[in-house]
């Protein structure tokens, strides 16, 4: 079941970002700190968090929220899934449910940031096999040698 964030989710959803080998403590503490703005000022609407609950565990999420100063572009800010129930569709799920979200919204286009490290390559191919295209590559932009991909996927609203 996916469904919008509640304050108790934040210590689950804390330990599962602590899973993830990828993140380092300081993008965990950037996570961390969308999920603390969203359940402490729930009037805001900059952050959208959906949470992926099996059975009363959290096993996923994703935060999408529209771009400042665009009309209906839309960023997929984190997509987190747990890696000990990997190839269960759950981040495939989440994804779906981000697209849905922002169509909803009569969004054009959903974007996607990641690095272009080897470690990051089931991401990049995450985004691939679910239509998403390489749009934008800024090389050396975390550090030298790890450039931002951005992908992104456009909705023709007419269709939607």
């Amino acid at each position: 079941m996916i469904r919008s964030i509640k304050p108790s989710d934040v210590e689950g959803l804390e330990k599962l970002l602590k899973k993830i080998p990828n993140f380092t403590e300081a993008e965990i503490k950037v996570a961390m700190e969308l999920i603390e703005i969203t359940v402490n000022n729930p009037e805001q609407t900059d952050y959208n968090i959906f949470v992926y609950e099996d059975d009363g565990k959290i096993l996923g999420y994703h935060c999408t929220g529209k771009r400042p100063l665009t009309d209906a572009v839309y960023d997929l800010y984190w997509i987190v899934a747990d890696p000990e129930h990997s190839g269960k569709g759950i981040g495939k799920n989440l994804l779906e449910h981000a697209e849905n979200f922002v169509k909803e919204r009569k969004g054009r286009w959903i974007l996607a940031e990641t690095s272009s490290k080897e470690s990051y390559l089931s991401t990049q191919s995450f985004y691939l096999r679910n239509n998403y295209s390489i749009i934008s590559e800024i090389k050396d932009f975390y550090s030298v040698g790890d450039n931002l991909l951005i992908f992104g996927k456009y909705f023709n609203n007419k269709n939607n």
